[in-house]
């Protein structure tokens, strides 16, 4: 979760020392609100990247760069949104101003938006994966399609994700790792942005680096995180601002805010959600 080694684009000087970090044999977690299936056994051969180092290790990964970034902003009022002309629910499910964070679960738990749809463009996925609220899909299918006029392939890699879903993914993390770890790597039932629709996952259209942090570097990834307020959408955990979202750097994880709102952010400078809206944050769940 990060914009790309800051809040706007990466800095070369973060990146390389990110990648001396991961050959180094260490890597930063792939949190996730947006991990899309729960572990199973244990590969019989090394992956790549280290599935969920622990939070010494993912905070090991950020000192490395921290002499490259700026410091965290200081928490911007709740007026940051006061002068756009409408005004969204932060509660409402249905809202696409909802915050969901690890302090503001979804009421009710089990929510389910009413119009969920299978947008038209190139999917990595099928099933409930594949959804997306109607406007969301929408706005994802105008976004796609701008990208491939500029030559850069999206994929919808990780959609619409159901609380019973959740429930497994989640259940099956605890059952593998322990709750504590668990809860580093997958969101809590109720707690998933994915849960609203507002919220999916790309891919690159050349399918390297999913769901891993040089997915930053990847087309798909540098062209939404520079043309993504353009439709609505916003890099929901940006690089360095996990003490404010609850996770680490996701650049893959998109979540639509509404136009007015997202460019507002990015002219703003603002990075989060949380600092946009004037909510707490929330680094752990309360």
């Amino acid at each position: 979760m990060r914009h790309d080694c800051v809040d706007g684009s990466s800095s070369g000087a973060s990146r390389r020392s990110f990648a001396r970090f991961l050959a180094a044999g260490a890597g930063l977690t792939v949190l996730a609100a947006c991990t899309p299936e729960a572990p199973g056994a244990a590969p019989s051969s090394p992956s790549p990247v280290p599935e969920s180092p622990s939070p010494a290790s993912a905070a090991a990964v950020e000192s490395t760069t921290a002499a490259a970034e700026p410091p965290a902003p200081t928490p911007v009022p709740p007026s940051a949104a006061a002068s756009l002309p409408g005004k969204f629910s932060l509660t409402d499910p249905a809202s696409p101003w909802v915050v969901v964070n690890k302090h503001r679960p979804l009421q009710p738990a089990d929510y389910a938006p009413a119009d969920l749809v299978q947008p038209a463009v190139r999917l990595a996925v099928s099933g409930e994966a594949a959804l997306l609220n109607s406007t969301t899909a929408a706005a994802a299918e105008a976004m796609f399609a701008a990208a491939a006029r500029d030559g850069v392939v999206m994929t919808l890699a990780s959609g619409y994700r159901s609380y019973s879903t959740q429930v497994a993914t989640y259940n099956g993390y605890v059952a593998a790792r322990g709750q504590a770890d668990a809860d580093t790597a997958s969101a809590r039932p109720g707690y998933s942005e994915h849960q609203t629709g507002w919220a999916f996952d790309i891919g690159d259209g050349g399918g390297a680096c999913s769901f891993q942090p040089c997915f930053a570097d990847q087309p798909a990834a540098v062209w939404a995180k520079a043309n993504g307020h353009r439709f609505g959408f916003v890099v929901r955990y940006p690089w360095m601002f996990h003490p404010i979202t609850g996770y680490y750097y996701e650049p893959w994880h998109l979540r639509y805010i509404g136009v007015a709102a997202a460019t507002d952010m990015a002219n703003r400078g603002i990075n989060t959600v949380e600092e946009y809206f004037g909510v707490a944050a929330a680094p752990g769940y309360a």
